[in-house]
């Protein structure tokens, strides 16, 4: 069985988004399923982590076409070594930056990839025609890959999983967007196409799934996962500090306001607290997030714009705490962010900020690998963090975290090669 993949994001791409199919990649061959990569030749990355490199199988088909980036001529009018994240707009944008919002709103529909579709097919369709493939896939975001996969699906009848890392409408920096209604509804209308066209959907948490049953009833939840190598024999060296380490993007909405108030009210009534208090951020930080330390007292806080992922794997091990801060959007019931999973390997007491009855809340408690507190719950926060504090100057602050090797990146490939033999059969 033959598989063709289509994917912005590859190695050596850093962050998330490149993780979850490089990972499925790296395992496909084990389930006897071959993979063949459709990416870009000409990639404008935010990050890049070669590291990730290592995860490539052998003699693997890799099929590469040029795109036009809009975003590097718009970056022409930023400032110099500055890159475009849609999860970090510029909330307070000059006037020319709101223009140049309006414009990537309201003409890139679904994103700036847009012109990348239609030279994409035409290489495809030749691609089909001369090499049989079983099953096309694509990821989005960005969402524009799926539109490949409409186009081929409508032109060759070829089966087709569309698998959305992420919500498209529901994502969490959609609300910031200077869309037009026109837009907005275009949007829709292209989101509920893929759905109903696709041989199946593939989603990250059961929440996206209730939001897109209306439209298929082929939807499958394969979660992301970690990958680590089994337990290292050798014993971790904690820090010695009460160390709260975030991995990952901090943009705006992700600020946690809550905790920095909760832990500033600590180290002023408790000095002890507040000299063993370290924060590291790793990764980049919205100057939101600078903004809002500023206003406290307390010290200790360390910031590192990006660390390769392997290791970043120390920093999680290393650490007291492992924050996870879920946007404070409209849809945060549905975000599981993809360093929960690492942090489940990590084996360290985990502290989330966002809703208690969401989809991140269910693996915290089913997992029993540590505590969420909602946006509000000042007093509960406190306590929590107290107890983990005390727990840290006892020496026994630890985790008895069970059942999470159905995170594994393995194991969920093996459940994603039953969904693609289905759809294959069918």
């Amino acid at each position: 069985m033959k598989v063709l993949i289509v994917t912005y994001y590859w190695v050596p791409a850093g962050g998330s988004g490149v993780q979850r199919w490089l990972k499925f990649v790296k395992y496909l061959r084990s389930f006897g399923i071959e993979p063949v990569i459709y990416t870009v030749e000409n990639p404008n990355y935010p990050l890049v982590d070669t590291s990730l490199c290592i995860d490539i199988p052998e003699n693997i088909e890799i099929i590469k076409s040029p795109i036009l980036e809009p975003n590097n001529l718009l970056s022409r009018f930023k400032k110099k070594g500055s890159k475009t994240s849609a999860g970090f707009l510029n909330p307070n944008p000059t006037f020319f930056g709101k223009i140049l919002q309006y414009i990537r709103a309201n003409y890139f529909i679904p994103d700036a990839r847009k012109f990348w579709v239609k030279p994409s097919v035409k290489k495809l369709k030749n691609y089909l025609k001369e090499n049989t493939v079983d099953i096309l896939i694509t990821t989005g975001p960005p969402h524009s890959m799926h539109l490949i996969g409409l186009q081929l699906k409508k032109e060759l009848g070829i089966k087709w999983v569309a698998d959305f890392r992420d919500p498209w409408t529901d994502i969490d920096y959609f609300h910031q967007l200077p869309l037009t209604k026109k837009s907005i509804k275009k949007h829709h209308k292209l989101e509920k196409e893929v759905l109903k066209k696709a041989d199946a959907t593939l989603v990250i948490g059961k929440t996206m799934k209730e939001n897109y049953c209306d439209y298929s009833n082929k939807i499958y939840v394969v979660t992301n996962g970690y990958d680590n190598e089994e337990d290292q024999k050798e014993k971790i060296n904690l820090d010695v500090t009460f160390s709260i380490t975030h991995i990952g993007l901090m943009n705006a909405d992700r600020n946690p306001k809550i905790l920095w108030e909760v832990l500033d009210e600590i180290c002023k009534e408790n000095i002890q607290f507040s000299n063993d208090l370290e924060i590291k951020l790793i990764g980049k930080v919205a100057k939101e997030i600078d903004e809002t330390l500023e206003k406290y007292s307390f010290k200790g806080v360390k910031k590192i714009n990006y660390v390769p992922h392997n290791e970043v794997l120390n920093y999680q091990k290393k650490s007291q705490i492992l924050l996870l801060a879920v946007n404070n959007v409209p849809s945060a019931k549905g975000i599981i962010t993809g360093k929960i999973f690492e942090y489940l390997q990590a084996k360290r007491p985990i502290l989330a900020i966002g809703p208690e009855n969401g989809d991140l809340a269910e693996i915290l408690n089913v997992t029993n690998s540590g505590d969420i507190v909602s946006f509000d719950n000042k007093r509960k926060l406190k306590i929590i963090i107290a107890n983990l504090y005390n727990s840290y100057k006892a020496q026994n602050l630890t985790v008895d975290s069970k059942d999470i090797g159905k995170f594994h990146r393995k194991e969920l490939t093996r459940q994603l090669t039953e969904i693609l033999k289905e759809i294959n059969n069918s």
